[in-house]
């Protein structure tokens, strides 16, 4: 591929899928996680390294479909867990799209895309997107309540709003080491917001992007609790964060500048770098950069920041001291490659930690649906609207 010419534009896509026929929802025979995970409700203090010393997480990313998901979604993401077995999964953002008129068909959407954590007992929780609230003019689904939702089911650890703070899905998860009460590792999950507004001072943003950008208030709530956390506990606690739209940064990395964007310039961040991976769409952040990475470089403590957003890029690298990187799709009804490749690259990410291993962050890699024998075919096979996945909540919202 020629990396200053991207195969995709991503504002050429459309990622509704028609529904072409139905067929029976996924169905699973019941909790498959290790027999030592307790069967209830699980806390975020409840987070703990294995007693083998190794920890797991996987990513899903823009899972983004209506109510009649498409049936691969949840079969991918019931491939992958029972592949993986993690003690945390993370749905990065876009887990549902616009595609719906009624609360009721946000919640069975919903239900359809948790369902494989829930029957196997396995914490989640997710990060919000662009999309999650673009069905609210209708069904009324705000993200206020899509987070009470999420965080009715039983495994969910998605916390409450922090005043202040921008955004709604915004968490630092602490990891405890297997042997003791102290943390090893830190989850974060940050809310990298929806759409830039109409304008600012006066002055609109006809050709900027139109994604939002972290907001200096989330940055700043990152750089506090990180020092809190650091005076607390007696040194800096490692991590990875998961946010949904990318930073300026990925595309400086890729290109190892900031205004050219030649192969020749990919060629020497390949190897400066470190870069494995594609990519097949110009990264789609906001119009401006937040600053965050700049804080990351400050506090030294967030070892990798992990993105979606852009279905079709799956590449990560070292920079500067800082993995970046992309996973791609899991949901089958977004966009994805052109044609009959389509569904090509639909995925999860997985990381492993190691409670004494330096830095505790072992590494990453990709599982696409293609190696798990999953169909990839572009013609898409929504669920029965009506079809029910039984996962009871600890309430009703």
């Amino acid at each position: 591929m020629n990396p200053s010419l991207p195969l995709f534009s991503r504002r050429g896509a459309l990622g509704a899928a028609s529904a072409l026929g139905v067929v029976a929802a996924s169905t699973f025979a019941g909790p498959t996680v290790a027999d030592s995970r307790e069967l209830t409700s699980p806390r975020a203090t409840d987070l703990t390294f294995r007693t083998d010393g190794t920890f797991k997480v996987v990513q899903f990313n823009d899972t983004q479909d209506n109510h009649e998901t498409d049936r691969r979604t949840v079969e991918l993401m019931a491939a992958v867990l029972d592949a993986e077995r993690p003690d945390f999964v993370v749905i990065n953002g876009d887990v549902i799209n616009g595609d719906m008129e009624t609360a009721e068909q946000v919640k069975l959407a919903v239900r359809k895309v948790v369902t494989p954590m829930e029957q196997r007992c396995i914490p989640w929780a997710i990060t919000f997107g662009n999309h999650d609230e673009d069905s609210a003019p209708t069904s009324g689904m705000t993200e206020d309540r899509l987070l009470a939702l999420y965080r009715s089911y039983r495994f969910n650890l998605n916390g409450a709003v922090i005043p202040g703070v921008e955004g709604h899905s915004n968490a630092q998860l602490l990891v405890r080491r297997s042997d003791s009460r102290k943390p090893a590792l830190a989850l974060w999950l940050l809310d990298t917001g929806r759409y830039a507004p109409d304008a600012i001072a006066g002055q609109d943003f006809e050709s900027y992007p139109d994604w939002d950008w972290v907001r200096m208030s989330t940055v700043q709530w990152y750089r506090d609790l990180s020092a809190a956390t650091e005076k607390k506990y007696g040194r800096k606690i490692p991590g990875i964060m998961w946010g949904h739209i990318a930073l300026h940064e990925h595309r400086h990395m890729w290109f190892d500048s900031l205004d050219s964007r030649t192969a020749a310039d990919h060629e020497r961040a390949v190897a400066k770098h470190s870069i494995s991976g594609e990519r097949n769409e110009d990264e789609c952040p906001g119009p401006f950069n937040s600053g965050l990475f700049s804080a990351f470089l400050e506090r030294g403590d967030v070892l990798g920041y992990y993105v979606g957003h852009d279905h079709v890029n799956t590449y990560t690298g070292n920079y500067f001291g800082v993995e970046l990187g992309y996973s791609p799709a899991t949901g089958y009804a977004p966009y994805g490659l052109e044609g009959d490749r389509k569904n090509e690259l639909r995925g999860a990410r997985v990381f492993t930690f190691e409670q004494d291993a330096a830095n505790v962050y072992t590494g990453t890699r990709l599982l696409f649906a293609r190696d798990l024998g999953i169909d990839v075919t572009p013609e898409p096979e929504p669920t029965d609207g009506d079809t029910m996945f039984e996962v009871p909540p600890r309430t009703t919202p």
